[in-house]
């Protein structure tokens, strides 16, 4: 009789967000997702974790990165790896995502890795599924994957979280990605500042445990780490600025600004960088304190570990349902 899979830390069956998650789970996260920057850095990159897999990637926005990012860790855990882009026009009612979960279903995936435009779509059919979901984006909601992987690249250039000043600037009104590192940077103890125009900020956004700032030099001051968002324009309905112009001016990172962070400060943009509007290129192109592409290399072996992590959850829970 096969034996179950040992109860990791983190037990729950999907990763829909960062929100509510512990510190040990967080850490676990991370740890897990660290173990898999060294294989992904040898010549040979494939083990055999998830052989006879099945994972499907859907996607009912585009988003080249993370799609690539998972279908590339899905495949270097040896599972077999199905793309489905989905026009965001043909998911207008609430019937119509169940319709899909159920299709989806019938099929037996192992995890459902889906980017929805709408927020609380995923968790809508995480409930209607089998198997494991990982959410890759939803709305104006949570992003946990980006999130874990800005974690670790982080804790890996300075060697922790706790304490560290980290500005997370521009869209946070739209932006799910600061969201899920709020929830992430806060509980792991970091001193999280939101730097944005009023008018991109969210109401309430001072009670998230967080220092609020409308002035770039004064958000900046001494942080450890700066985190440029990309302007959700698609998202965006009415004006929110008076010009591009006016807002790279106060709002878009050059070397003015960045010169009252602390020499080193590491400079984080989840991509696609907008340049000229969020950051200047020679600030993005500086690769002695940008560490983007790095980013881009965190991601790959986050969503391993993700995958990794929830398929064997899901098999350690039907092994014991069947018992």
């Amino acid at each position: 009789m096969a034996t179950s899979p040992k109860k990791s830390p983190y037990s729950h069956r999907h990763l829909l967000g960062i929100e509510g998650l512990s510190v040990q789970e967080i850490s676990y996260l991370l740890e897990k997702s660290d173990e898999y920057v060294g294989q992904n850095r040898r010549a040979d990159k494939k083990n055999d974790t998830l052989h006879g897999r099945t994972i499907i990637n859907l996607f009912f926005e585009d988003s080249t990165r993370t799609r690539t990012s998972f279908e590339l860790a899905g495949k270097r855990l040896s599972a077999d790896v199905i793309n489905m882009s989905v026009g965001s026009s043909s998911v207008n009612k609430g019937e119509t995502l169940i319709d899909t979960a159920s299709t989806l279903n019938a099929m037996h995936p192992d995890v459902l890795v889906v980017r929805a435009g709408l927020s609380g779509a995923v968790q809508l059919l995480a409930e209607k599924v089998n198997c494991a979901v990982i959410n890759a984006g939803d709305g104006s909601h949570e992003h946990p994957t980006q999130a874990l992987l800005d974690a670790l690249t982080i804790q890996r250039r300075r060697g922790k979280l706790q304490g560290l000043k980290i500005a997370i600037c521009g869209d946070i009104l739209h932006s799910r990605v600061a969201r899920s590192n709020i929830y992430l940077l806060v509980t792991m103890g970091a001193q999280v500042r939101l730097v944005a125009p009023m008018t991109l900020l969210p109401s309430g956004a001072e009670n998230w445990g967080v220092e609020v700032f409308h002035d770039m030099k004064a958000g900046l001051k001494n942080c450890d780490i700066v985190m440029m968002l990309r302007l959700q324009n698609e998202r965006m309905q009415g004006n929110y600025f008076p010009s591009i112009r006016e807002y790279f001016h106060f709002f878009g990172l050059d070397y003015e600004k960045l010169s009252v962070a602390k020499p080193d400060a590491l400079i984080m943009h989840p991509g696609p960088a907008n340049r000229g509007v969020e950051i200047d290129s020679e600030v993005a192109d500086d690769y002695s304190r940008s560490v983007i592409r790095e980013q881009v290399e965190m991601g790959v072996a986050v969503r391993m570990a993700c995958l990794d992590i929830l398929s064997h959850n899901l098999q350690r829970e039907m092994q014991e349902a069947a018992k």
